[in-house]
């Protein structure tokens, strides 16, 4: 445990970052599980609107600094593939 004041702030800082960023992370790994499944279950509406949501969240993720810039990209590419391919 750190024994400097600021120290200690620091470290209760950076633990409430990283509590955040799961949350954010996982909240991604949700939309873009939720639009993989409505693809394998052959439902190409409800992946499309599924879609939508998810290219705001992962976008969101990638200006927050959670994800990179070119993992966004790829994430929205290969999703919107699979959708084309239906």
């Amino acid at each position: 445990m750190a024994n400097i004041a600021s120290a200690r702030k620091r470290a209760r800082t950076a633990e409430k970052s990283r509590q955040h960023n799961i949350a954010i992370r996982s909240r991604l790994r949700t939309f873009i599980k939720n639009v993989v499944k409505a693809i394998e279950a052959g439902n190409k509406e409800e992946a499309q609107k599924l879609y939508q949501a998810s290219v705001s969240v992962i976008d969101t993720s990638a200006r927050k600094g959670i994800i990179h810039t070119n993992k966004a990209a790829r994430h929205k590419q290969r999703l919107n593939a699979r959708i084309r391919a239906m």
